[in-house]
């Protein structure tokens, strides 16, 4: 083993004001709460607090309300997401749920606009998706990555991952571990007080647009649409990025 030298010590003190003497505290490093107003990774964090949104915001086609939703929240207790990455599923989408029909697990995806779709993908991971339309079409927005705002303590327990960077919240299995939800969040009006809701948030100044991902099962010009969306300029995007570009 190679010793070197001992790291020199320093002795803390507080900055001076040359003037007076007197101390000046350094303020402590500003929590995601308190950043309100301000941009940081690329997102836009809101002034006050945000308010749920209505059911009418969701009563669009899918292709519409998928980039309507980046900047929006996602709240559930005192954990809050801003969303950062989306995906657009429309009725007769060769890679869309609704392609089966209605079934047991299918049937939250014909619902009103505004509800949540929550399935299992593999048997493992909780795909939070967000229904559009109105009831009956079949059609939604996969939430696939996100940005931590507030609860980050309880994010990291639930993902069993202590971490700040993008990995965290970057894949939608990771968003529906890190909100702790299940399949029985299906069906529940993320409009309402109470429970999972989305709420208001200032809208992306740039994004970007690609291809899905992973559904190489799917027909090849719905493989090809670009029918991905993302915020520009944040890290807090999932693999892969290089499909993505602007519009």
């Amino acid at each position: 083993m190679t010793v070197g030298r001992a790291p020199a010590r320093f002795k803390r003190t507080a900055r001076r004001n040359r003037r007076n003497g007197d101390s000046i505290p350094r303020p402590p490093p500003a929590a995601p709460e308190e950043a309100a107003g301000s941009s940081v990774d690329g997102l836009r964090l809101p002034s006050q607090p945000a308010a749920i949104l209505p059911k009418d915001f969701f009563l669009v086609d899918s292709l519409e309300l998928a980039p309507r939703l980046l900047g929006k929240f996602l709240r559930r207790d005192e954990v809050v997401l801003q969303i950062t990455e989306v995906e657009a599923y429309r009725p007769n989408d060769s890679a869309c749920h609704g392609r089966f029909g209605i079934t047991s697990r299918t049937a939250p995806v014909f619902g009103p606009g505004g509800h949540a779709y929550v399935y299992l993908c593999y048997g493992l991971h909780t795909m939070l998706n967000v229904v559009a339309d109105k009831e009956g079409v079949g059609a939604a927005v996969l939430i696939r990555s996100c940005a931590p705002i507030s609860g980050l303590g309880t994010i990291e327990e639930r993902r069993g991952q202590k971490t700040k960077k993008p990995v965290l919240l970057t894949g939608p299995g990771k968003v529906g571990q890190a909100l702790g939800i299940t399949t029985a969040w299906s069906n529940h009006p993320l409009y309402t007080p109470g429970g999972l809701e989305v709420l208001d948030g200032p809208a992306p100044d740039k994004i970007l647009v690609g291809p899905r991902v992973g559904i190489q099962y799917a027909l090849p010009e719905h493989i090809m649409a670009p029918w991905r969306f993302a915020i520009a300029g944040t890290p807090w995007i999932s693999a892969p990025k290089n499909t993505l570009h602007p519009p």
